[in-house]
């Protein structure tokens, strides 16, 4: 069975790819939304992830992965909510930008354009190779 793929946003003033690259793995918290919450339960060890800056930038602009899965969110103090460890992997060649998404019928139904407000969404083979291919490789 192959490793599932996800995206993830961050404010890139509040944490960047390049914090991500610096601090080599981070703890994926703070995430409030039932159904971001649902998506970060799923997540497995060794699963891809595509990080995006949103509000500034607005790109998916690296690769990482879940270097640990789901474990009760440390800054919830109801212990409702859960977190994941993220770690980098790499930089895209060159960033993928929401318009371009959005002009490209390949990703007309990914999660992350249909539902733009979730922090965390599932990301399908198909849609994974499409972005890796506007990014350059």
């Amino acid at each position: 069975m192959s490793a599932a793929r996800w995206l993830v946003k961050s404010e890139p003033h509040t944490y960047s790819f390049d914090h991500l690259v610096r601090d080599g793995r981070t703890v994926w918290d703070g995430v409030r939304n039932n159904t971001a919450a649902l998506h970060l339960k799923a997540m497995r060890q060794d699963d891809e992830v595509l990080f995006y800056h949103s509000n500034v930038g607005m790109a998916v602009v690296g690769i990482a992965e879940v270097a640990r899965e789901a474990f009760p969110d440390p800054s919830d103090p109801a212990n409702r909510f859960v977190a994941v460890e993220l770690s980098a992997v790499r930089a895209l060649t060159s960033p993928v930008t929401l318009a371009e998404m959005k002009a490209t019928p390949a990703l007309a139904e990914m999660a992350m354009l249909r539902q733009g407000r979730l922090s965390v969404s599932p990301v399908s083979a198909a849609e994974w190779e499409t972005i890796l291919r506007l990014a350059g490789g």
